[in-house]
C-alpha cells in the first residue's frame, strides 16, 4: 500500500477498512512515536482518532460538504510499547445535518484497549470534488 499524505503518512497509518459506517486503520509503534521518556506519546492517539473520524465522516457526507474536527476527547487506558501494532476503529454515534459524533477505540495486537475517544465533526456546507475525497480515502463516494 502506498504511503498516505500528511500526518497519517508520517505516523505510518495504513487504511484497513473504509466505509460510511466504520473506518479501521492500523499503525505500528516505532521510535518516531515515542515521547522523551520512551513511551508512546498520547498525541499519536489524538491525531489518529481525529483523522480516522474525519475520514469516516467525509465518506458518509460524500461531496455534500466538508467535515472539520471541533472537539477531540481521548482517554489513555493502557500503555503500548515500541513494536506494538495499534488498530483504531471509528464508528458513528450521531450523524446529522450540521454535525457528527464518532466513537473511537484503539487496541493493540492482543485486542487490549489502549485508548478510547470521541471526535465531534462539523459538517460545513461546501461542495467537495469527488477526486479530493477519493485521494484522501482511496475510495469513491456519491
Amino acid at each position: 500500500m502506498s504511503e498516505l499524505p500528511g500526518l497519517d503518512g508520517l505516523l505510518g497509518v495504513e487504511h484497513v477498512e473504509l466505509t460510511a459506517d466504520k473506518v479501521v486503520v492500523r499503525f505500528t509503534i516505532t521510535d518516531r512515536h515515542l515521547q522523551p521518556f520512551g513511551i508512546p506519546h498520547g498525541g499519536i492517539y489524538c491525531a489518529v482518532h481525529e483523522s480516522t473520524a474525519s475520514i469516516a465522516g467525509q465518506i458518509w457526507i460524500g461531496t455534500k460538504g466538508v467535515v472539520v474536527g471541533t472537539n477531540n476527547s481521548t482517554d489513555f487506558l493502557r500503555q503500548a510499547k515500541n513494536g506494538d501494532t495499534i488498530t483504531t476503529t471509528a464508528t458513528p454515534i450521531h450523524r446529522g445535518r450540521t454535525q457528527q459524533l464518532w466513537h473511537l477505540d484503539s487496541v493493540d495486537q492482543d485486542g487490549r484497549l489502549i485508548a478510547q475517544g470521541q471526535v465531534r465533526l462539523a459538517n460545513l456546507p461546501q461542495e467537495v470534488p469527488a477526486d479530493v475525497v477519493e485521494k484522501m480515502t482511496g475510495s469513491t463516494v456519491g
